[in-house]
């Protein structure tokens, strides 16, 4: 193959469906129709005598050679834009983009509103799109570019993804208000649940994969106690609202319980034991360090989750 006419911009094209598995929503993301798509990607079949990516349903899924080449694609358009880029400013002002994050419905619900409207004030050409946290495993998407950021609770990660804490999140209880055995026990809201009752009582998990135990239940097995979990579901705000039937309680962070609490009818509580506080981190790929969008991106979610941040902790 002759490289000296080789065209680059059917590398970003390539790019944009590895991570998309869609002409139209890679064309979405890189501004080109999806017929200018289908005809970039068939330039490359030719040139590289490789289907690249075959249709299986509604997805384009990428074929050996496809997969081995991704990543060096990716590195090498990072590259060269940001020797292009160099320490240009960004102009939030001219922007036009499209930047992926990802993270729990707590985010989506009381992150995401206030920032696109200041986004929108900001930079009227750029768009947000949210991923919730159920949505993938958060090093693969860094690694295929298809989310620019992750806000995620401390998880294990490869040198090459960067990090930032963005705030710590103890954890509360919630239970309907007038909840009939917390009554009956005599403890108003805001006061420290017993342990004893609290470990008698039926409780809903926050779990994306179906797990029975998280934090909490760690931290009550060294106290050697239990509690019993009796539901499972991916979305806080899905617990929220079963603990508002009336039977449930839930340990949640302290941000989420006091911004659905009044409208739900709920009550908050101390915990009984001693339980780790969460960091909450931002994560993104190293090779968006010195991206000048990428910071401004990160420079933004950094001064949108101030109120989330607790004095002391």
């Amino acid at each position: 193959m002759n490289f000296t006419a080789f065209d680059l911009n059917l590398l970003r094209v390539f790019d944009a469906l590895m991570r998309e598995r869609s002409a139209t929503r890679a064309g979405d993301t890189i501004g080109l129709s999806q017929p200018a798509v289908s005809n970039a990607l068939n330039r490359l079949r030719h040139l590289l005598k490789d289907e690249l990516f075959i249709r299986r349903g509604n997805d384009m899924v990428p074929t050996p050679r496809a997969e081995v080449m991704a990543e060096r694609v990716r590195d090498a358009l990072a590259q060269i834009e940001q020797t292009l880029v160099g320490d240009a400013r960004f102009d939030p002002a001219r922007a036009e983009r499209v930047f992926t994050l990802f993270g729990a419905d707590i985010f989506s619900m009381q992150l995401m509103p206030p920032f696109a409207d200041r986004i929108a004030k900001l930079a009227p050409g750029v768009a947000l799109r949210f991923i919730d946290s159920a949505g993938g495993d958060v090093e693969r998407l860094l690694r295929d570019n298809a989310i620019d950021v992750a806000l995620e609770r401390p998880i294990d990660m490869p040198d090459w993804v960067s990090r930032q804490l963005l705030f710590r999140s103890p954890f509360v209880v919630i239970a309907a208000r007038g909840h009939v055995a917390i009554r009956k026990a005599g403890i108003k809201a805001g006061g420290k649940l017993p342990l004893p009752l609290f470990c008698s009582l039926p409780f809903a998990l926050r779990s994306i994969d179906g797990s029975m135990s998280g934090m909490v239940d760690d931290a009550l097995r060294e106290a050697g106690a239990a509690r019993r979990v009796v539901l499972t579901l991916p979305q806080f705000q899905a617990i929220a609202l079963a603990v508002a039937e009336g039977r449930l309680l839930a340990t949640v962070p302290v941000q989420f319980a006091q911004a659905v609490a009044k409208d739900l009818g709920l009550s908050v509580y101390k915990l009984p034991i001693d339980v780790p506080v969460p960091e909450v981190r931002l994560y993104w790929h190293r090779r968006h360090d010195q991206n000048p969008a990428h910071r401004w991106l990160r420079n933004e979610i950094m001064t949108a989750v101030k109120p989330f941040q607790i004095k002391g902790i």
